[in-house]
């Protein structure tokens, strides 16, 4: 009888351990998730960083408004912007600058790099256009109220024709009212549009040509007149992806924005008009 309850008792105390051990595998320790509960955990998307090369006269739409904006409606794609005339960031592009979105104040700049097949196929387009106006420092009483007018002034205020768009049209429609060289004498040549309308804001010039949009950003100038009909082509901004970018995914993304209603109408809030 003590051999049989002793391996009663041994019997009971192996069952008592297995019951023990079935509940420990079973029950996770407190705070500790089941397999079931746990959850994959998303990897972070990288961010892209694309560049702009933009017109001078394009910068306060986008740093104010536009980029900020397409920023939040896209965190995942940040882009960095450089503004200059445009046959300066046209050089830039050409000597190999890593731009990935290019957007002139003019056709021929676009052309010029697309002919030497820079820019994306199929990716260009004229997006925006805008106008020409002669301006005076905001307090001037000067007797100017057209472009014919502006021979009066001492010192005129224009872009360089050979590198600047506002400067290449203001030329265009001195030209066409045979004044060109008598301002040309006059001319004090800015190196892009930005700086011609500084010069007038400062006074440092009596008169100056720039774009419509550049003019209602500054208050301390102030518009005469408008270019006459017919004496300027028009002032169209295109815009295109450079071909060589490595980020063609978030540049037409980027582009595609630009072509949106929403973004079209704070292009229109600024002062230009969709093409």
């Amino acid at each position: 009888m003590g051999i049989k309850r002793i391996i009663s008792v041994i019997l009971i105390l192996c069952l008592v351990i297995g019951l023990m051990g079935c509940s420990t595998s079973q029950t996770p320790p407190a705070g500790q998730e089941t397999p079931e509960d746990q959850q994959p955990v998303e990897e972070p998307q990288p961010r892209a960083t694309i560049l702009l090369a933009a017109a001078a006269s394009l910068k306060n739409t986008f740093d104010n408004e536009l980029i900020p904006l397409f920023e939040r409606e896209y965190p995942n794609i940040k882009v960095d912007a450089t503004y200059d005339s445009s046959g300066k960031l046209q050089a830039q592009i050409e000597e190999g600058a890593d731009v990935d979105v290019f957007m002139s104040a003019a056709l021929k700049q676009m052309k010029a790099i697309d002919e030497k097949g820079l820019i994306k196929e199929g990716s260009i387009v004229e997006l925006l256009e805008n106008r020409i106006v002669l301006i005076l420092p905001k307090d001037s009483t000067a007797d100017i109220s057209s472009f014919e007018d502006i021979l009066k002034a001492e010192t005129i205020a224009v872009g360089d024709p050979e590198s600047v768009p506002a400067g290449q049209y203001a030329k265009e429609v001195f030209e066409n009212l045979g004044i060109w060289a008598d301002v040309e004498a006059k001319a004090s040549l800015g190196t892009n549009v930005t700086e011609v309308l500084s010069w007038v804001a400062e006074e440092s010039a009596d008169a100056g040509v720039v774009y419509a949009t550049d003019a209602a950003s500054n208050t301390n100038v102030k518009v005469a007149a408008e270019a006459p009909e017919g004496s300027v082509s028009k002032v169209i901004y295109p815009l295109g992806i450079v071909k060589g970018t490595t980020k063609l995914k978030a540049a037409q993304t980027f582009v595609d924005f630009l072509m949106s209603q929403e973004a079209l109408a704070i292009f229109e809030k600024y002062g230009f008009s969709a093409n």
